[in-house]
């Protein structure tokens, strides 16, 4: 009886549609990397996946710096920073009065 090697991950064979709109961005990603189609939706979702990570523990460390700090400047300086994790970097407009 054959035994299967536990040291390298498993594959999973997955169907997925993508949209049209983003199918050339696809092929544009495969054909730059010189990679199949499914190589390059693995890249990119492994990249979102890794993008999301980020972006969570970002916000996480925000939130709790915001809540760490007890000077007023500091935690308004904190709180700009939780609010670009929550809403993007263009969330706060410049004040254009003062």
């Amino acid at each position: 009886m054959a035994t299967r090697n536990t040291s390298s991950p498993k594959s999973v064979r997955q169907s997925v549609t993508i949209p049209a709109t983003l199918i050339s961005a696809v092929r544009r990603t495969a054909k730059e990397q010189h990679v199949t189609m499914s190589r390059a939706l693995v890249a990119l979702a492994e990249r979102g996946v890794r993008a999301e990570a980020e972006a969570k523990e970002l916000l996480k460390s925000s939130y709790d710096r915001f809540l760490a700090e007890n000077d007023p400047a500091r935690k308004n300086d904190a709180g700009k920073d939780l609010i670009r994790a929550i809403f993007g970097k263009d969330a706060i407009a410049e004040d254009s009065i003062r």
